[in-house]
C-alpha cells in the first residue's frame, strides 16, 4: 500500500477506544458522514465497542500502522452491526468504515473491508447494507468496488449543519442461502 508502512488489521480492543473515539468525533464535527451531532467521550463509546465481539457477525476491525505494540497509529476501523433490531433481520448487517483523515485515499478502507468480509464467511450473514450520506464519492467507490449495488436513496432524510442530506443505500449479497 503506497504512502504508509506496514498496516495490520485485527479485532478492535479496549486499548483502541480513545483513538476510535477520536476518529469518529472528527466525522461528527466536520462532516455529514454520520448523523450524530455531538462528539462522544471514550466512556460514552464503550458500550458501542463492547457490542462488537471478536467473533460472530457483529465485528469491529481496526487498521494500525506499524507493529501492533501500541506504538503504531490507528488508521481506521470497519464494523458490522445489526441492520435492524427485529429477529428476522438477524442474517443482515450494516457495514461501515471510518478512517483517520490522514489515512483516506491510501487503501486502508479496502484493506479493512477485505478483512471484514473474509471474517464474515461462515457466519450465516446473507446481506450487507451500507448507508452513504451524499455526496461521498470515496465511499460510493469503495462500496461499488466490493460488489455493493445501489438499491435506493432516502431524500433529505438527515438534517445537519443547517441543511438536509440524502442517504443512498447499497446492498451486497454475501451468501446464496
Amino acid at each position: 500500500m503506497s504512502g504508509c508502512g506496514e498496516v495490520q488489521v485485527r479485532p478492535g480492543v479496549e486499548a483502541d477506544l480513545e483513538a476510535l473515539t477520536d476518529i469518529y468525533n472528527h466525522y461528527i464535527r466536520e462532516t455529514a458522514i454520520t448523523f450524530d451531532t455531538e462528539p462522544f467521550t471514550p466512556e460514552e463509546r464503550r458500550p458501542w465497542l463492547l457490542s462488537h465481539p471478536q467473533d460472530g457477525p457483529h465485528r469491529l476491525l481496526v487498521a494500525r500502522e506499524g507493529v501492533d505494540d501500541g506504538s503504531g497509529r490507528l488508521l481506521g476501523y470497519a464494523t458490522t452491526s445489526p441492520f435492524r433490531p427485529k429477529p428476522a433481520y438477524r442474517t443482515s448487517v450494516e457495514v461501515t468504515v471510518y478512517l483517520s483523515p490522514e489515512a483516506t485515499g491510501r487503501g486502508v478502507g479496502t484493506l479493512l473491508y477485505k478483512a471484514l468480509f473474509e471474517a464474515l464467511e461462515g457466519e450465516g450473514v446473507h446481506r450487507a447494507y451500507a448507508g452513504i450520506a451524499l455526496p461521498n464519492p470515496g465511499s460510493t467507490a469503495l462500496h461499488t468496488r466490493f460488489g455493493f449495488r445501489h438499491v435506493g436513496t432516502y431524500g433529505e432524510v438527515g438534517f445537519k449543519f443547517g441543511r438536509y442530506w440524502d442517504v443512498a443505500w447499497y446492498e451486497k449479497r454475501l451468501d446464496e442461502h
